[in-house]
């Protein structure tokens, strides 16, 4: 089992940067390829960044790309999104999630474990 917390949301002004954290607090994490999404209101829930369980190799989305970074620690059990350059359109409840999946995916659907998310809001 895993549970995920994250962490790190909030305002910020548009250009700012935020760093989100997710841990699991069971210490099964090394075996968990990880994931970020996120879901604006009335939208749907959208890839952000995935990284390999022992991260050396990680997979952004086009929105996110050079902007946006993701790493993870094994040894603390955490995995990171440095969101940097933000805007308006980044507004969104932001959510980490494991997946038992090796490959890289993008698909929420293969990904078995979420948190319950944090707000982040980029004002204009």
């Amino acid at each position: 089992q895993v549970q995920l917390v994250e962490s790190g949301g909030g305002l910020v002004q548009a250009g700012g940067s935020l760093r989100l954290s997710c841990a699991d607090s069971q210490g099964t994490f090394d075996v968990y390829r990880m994931g970020w999404f996120r879901q604006a209101p009335g939208k749907e829930r959208v890839f952000v960044a995935t990284i390999s369980r022992d991260g050396r190799n990680a997979f952004l989305s086009d929105a996110v790309q050079n902007r946006f970074y993701i790493f993870r620690e094994n040894a603390k059990n955490t995995v990171f999104l440095q969101m940097n350059s933000l805007k308006p359109e980044d507004t969104a409840v932001y959510y980490c999630a494991a997946s038992r999946t090796v490959p890289t995916t993008a698909r929420t659907g293969e990904y078995d474990y979420w948190g319950q998310g944090t707000q982040v809001t980029v004002s204009s």
